[in-house]
């Protein structure tokens, strides 16, 4: 009897303890690239055991899909264009926008972050006392299995940091490692014993091998990725706090690839999300619904039992993950807003490439505000808003319709039917047949766009040219005009 009561006393202390949050956020891991998701050439056991005990959310989107503004939406609770200077990529990051680590905090969780948080841009400047994501725990080192990847050893950070947690005290940490970002150890891949038969190349490239090679290259890191979030898990179970703890598996944007990375394409935006939390959840589930980057914030205060900030104007989606549907579950997550304004130098005047999208889920619309600018960066500077890579040399050696798929000038207006073509290579927004659902997508982004209050929606596009670049000025167009001197 007293065993009963005991341990019927035990059950209901742990339902009354706070749940923890790990937000473990990869730097440009692909939504496809996980063995769980059918990625024959990546080999990702935590990854997939996520998403054997949790959920899966096949419709997850960043506003942004670039770094700094994408990590400041998730943060903040804001969509990009709601966001003021920390649009842009490489910016400052007013600290009026109250961050969902604070909140929780001042609830009294403990706080902690390593490898990459928020950035890169500034932060200090405008009065940030640590980075937004949180107090760093960065000392633990290791020596990385190839170049490229971080010496940063994050899971014993996460140790490191779990040791160092007040008693019965519970924690929000934010777990970002800088992987599977380039640069990479060229051929690694093969290397490995990865096989290019095995690789899944996009219809907006070639199929080759330099292009088959460096996605095995970038595979591996994907797979450090998964080493960590693996021992990170262990972590959890030895200390007794996995059941009791919010597991939240993402990336900030697509892979750094062309047209990806820093794109307003498919593969750009739409962003794996995978949810782990013990018996809170029914497990196994795949769920359709739209989960925007900014409902992120709201989701973690509910779970923590706080309100959400005033300031964040997504939604949570704690009701979603706690249903026991799969598929649809809440109809009126439909609907996706995405873009961007300045990523990184390479035009002249830092002028960026003003874009804003409509997904719904069949159909993306996308309207280029200024077609005559080059989406990439500009030839001369080296197409700067693409990271160097393999991939990328092979295109520009080609100069067909796949380098102009990845570099050349885009239409006003593009319109692609994604459930049938995910790859974005079919533009439709010229074609007759749609010019009536084309019209209403972009009347519906518009009328979207000035309830949230886009400068850009409301005539006050001026606003995003003003925006200061905090980063360096190597890849500047004055910097390569400078070069060209004798």
């Amino acid at each position: 009897m007293a065993a009963t009561l005991s341990a019927g006393r035990g059950a209901k202390a742990q339902a009354a303890r706070r749940p923890n949050i790990l937000f473990f956020i990869a730097d440009d891991w692909g939504r496809d690239h996980a063995s769980c998701f059918g990625a024959k050439w990546i080999n990702t056991p935590a990854i997939d055991r996520v998403a054997r005990e949790g959920v899966v959310f096949t419709n997850c989107f960043t506003s942004n899909p670039k770094c700094c503004p994408s990590r400041a939406s998730i943060l903040t609770g804001r969509n990009s264009w709601q966001l003021k200077e920390v649009v842009n990529h490489f910016s400052i990051f007013p600290n009026e926008f109250e961050v969902f680590p604070d909140v929780l905090e001042k609830a009294g969780y403990f706080i902690g972050l390593t490898g990459k948080g928020w950035g890169p841009g500034d932060y200090k400047s405008t009065g940030w006392k640590r980075n937004p994501a949180g107090t760093e725990f960065q000392e633990k080192t290791l020596t990385p299995p190839y170049s490229g990847i971080s010496n940063r050893d994050y899971a014993g950070n996460f140790e490191d940091f779990l040791s160092k947690r007040p008693s019965n005290t519970p924690f929000c940490f934010w777990m970002g490692p800088t992987e599977p970002h380039r640069a990479y150890e060229d051929g690694s891949g093969l290397r490995a014993g990865k096989q290019l038969a095995d690789v899944t190349v996009p219809k907006y490239w070639p199929d080759t091998r330099p292009i088959r090679s460096d996605l095995l290259d970038y595979a591996l890191e994907v797979e450090w990725v998964d080493r960590h979030l693996g021992l990170a898990l262990k972590a959890l179970e030895a200390a007794g706090e996995l059941d009791n703890t919010l597991v939240v598996v993402t990336s900030d944007h697509g892979m750094p690839f062309p047209r990806v990375k820093g794109q307003i394409y498919e593969d750009s935006f739409h962003i794996p999300l995978l949810v782990r939390w013990g018996s809170q959840v029914k497990a196994g589930r795949k769920v359709d619904d739209f989960i925007n980057f900014r409902d992120l914030a709201p989701t973690f205060c509910e779970v923590a039992g706080v309100p959400a900030a005033a300031t964040m104007t997504g939604k949570s989606f704690v009701d979603v993950l706690k249903s026991d549907k799969s598929g649809v579950v809440d109809e009126s997550r439909d609907v996706m807003l995405t873009g961007k304004e300045r990523h990184d130098l390479g035009r002249p005047n830092d002028w960026g490439y003003p874009v804003r999208a409509i997904r719904t889920r069949d159909f993306l619309y996308v309207r280029n505000y200024h077609p005559e600018r080059w989406p990439a960066g500009d030839p001369e500077t080296g197409y700067r808003n693409v990271d160097d890579s393999p991939t990328k040399t092979f295109l520009l050696r080609q100069f067909d319709e796949h380098y102009r798929l990845s570099f050349g000038k885009r239409p006003a207006e593009e319109l692609y039917h994604v459930s049938e073509d995910p790859d974005c290579v079919k533009n439709l927004a010229s074609d007759i047949n749609y010019a009536q659902l084309k019209r209403e997508l972009q009347e519906r982004m518009n009328r979207m766009l000035r309830e949230e209050g886009d400068p850009r929606a409301l005539g006050q596009a001026e606003f995003f040219e003003t925006i200061r670049y905090t980063g360096p000025r190597g890849h500047a167009y004055e910097t390569w005009l400078k070069n060209r001197e004798p």
